[in-house]
């Protein structure tokens, strides 16, 4: 299934008093992989939006485990994966590296979303050309 990955420099601002990340930097970090990952699919958020006409990828469940701290002035790595793909609905893992060490895994389900006529959101199916590439290795 498609993967990306992509690089990060801990700032300042990431970080509590402690000098660690801040546990709530870690998720805008993952939302902003799975933005990176549709890019380099080839699907912007701007194109879900302007072009499909449809919302984006609400997320409707996570969980993350954290293994070992990172630091301001670290360089962490994250890897991000789809891990399946249904009808509407379709995960993601993020792994965050800290040099060669497992220090976060964050899974994710998140669903395809569009507006129906009234304007509530609801979860549609992911376009045919869309889960094709999810489901691709590159």
């Amino acid at each position: 299934m498609f993967k990306n990955e992509r690089q990060l420099h801990i700032e300042w601002g990431d970080c509590d008093p402690a000098d660690i990340v801040f546990y709530p930097r870690y998720f805008a970090f993952f939302d902003a992989s799975t933005g990176a990952l549709f890019e380099a699919m080839g699907y912007t958020l701007r194109y879900i939006r302007d072009e499909l006409k449809d919302v984006g990828l609400p997320m409707v469940d996570t969980r993350s485990q954290f293994f070992k701290p990172s630091k301001y002035g670290d360089t962490i790595t994250i890897k991000s994966e789809i891990t399946h793909v249904g009808r509407a609905s379709f995960g993601i893992r993020h792994q965050l590296f800290n040099g060669d060490d497992l220090a976060v895994e964050c899974l994710e389900k998140r669903v395809w979303a569009c507006h129906d006529d009234s304007g509530a959101m609801k979860a549609k199916a992911i376009p045919e050309a869309v889960k094709a590439r999810m489901l691709s290795e590159f």
